[in-house]
């Protein structure tokens, strides 16, 4: 493994930490994106039991808005149809464009509810984690996400040369979106920013917060 990509998987599997589902949600809040394997895990997990519905969230973001005419959650509710998911399961919410508004408008669509489960992309996990006490404080909540290996599962909507961009983002984003009221803080070990830092150091930045844009 060349070391581009040894410190890609550091990023991937901290970011990634902490996929879990509560049984008996009170309903399942599926984060659209590029990967409708997200989808597929939430069919799955409604399948098993562990919510009677399905709320899928999303607008377009920086890859679906090249890849589908349609939202993210139509797309998504598409793939639950053919997944077994009836029709009366699912929730749709096509405004959101980032994981707060995921959250927040889900909450709107759904209040009341005590006990839910969020699906996303496995790098998205941290991220998510650390919205909801901003977003939706009074749910108990977990977040889960397909299993998928890197760098040999990664989608090929984005390929690895994307998801590498995504992740040094996603990083970016844990560092400096607490100091903005979006998340809540997070240790990264050194580790995590040594790796993160040398990815943008190789020109991994086109996914950076703009505002704080941290380069060499």
């Amino acid at each position: 493994m060349t070391p581009t990509m040894r410190h890609a998987l550091c990023l991937w599997e901290f970011l990634g930490t902490g996929s879990g589902y509560l049984p008996h949600s009170d309903v399942l809040v599926v984060c659209g994106s590029y990967d409708l394997r997200v989808c597929d895990h939430a069919c799955d997990l409604l399948h098993q039991g562990v919510a009677s519905r399905l709320l899928i969230s999303g607008s377009t973001g920086n890859w679906t808005r090249y890849l589908w005419s349609d939202s993210e959650a139509e797309v998504f509710a598409a793939r639950a149809r053919d997944n077994g998911v009836a029709e009366e399961q699912l929730i749709l919410e096509s405004r959101a464009t980032n994981f707060a508004e995921n959250i927040a408008m889900s909450r709107q669509l759904v209040e009341g509810v005590r006990r839910v489960t969020l699906v996303t992309k496995p790098n998205s996990i941290r991220r998510v984690q650390q919205t909801l006490p901003i977003q939706w404080p009074e749910v108990e909540a977990a977040v889960s996400a397909p299993t998928i290996r890197f760098p040999d599962q990664v989608s090929n909507q984005v390929g690895v040369l994307g998801l590498i961009e995504e992740m040094v983002g996603d990083i970016h984003r844990l560092l400096v979106y607490p100091e903005l009221g979006y998340q809540t803080r997070l240790d990264i070990p050194d580790e995590v920013l040594e790796a993160w830092q040398a990815l943008i150091d190789q020109g991994f930045d086109r996914h950076l917060v703009a505002s704080h844009a941290r380069r060499g």
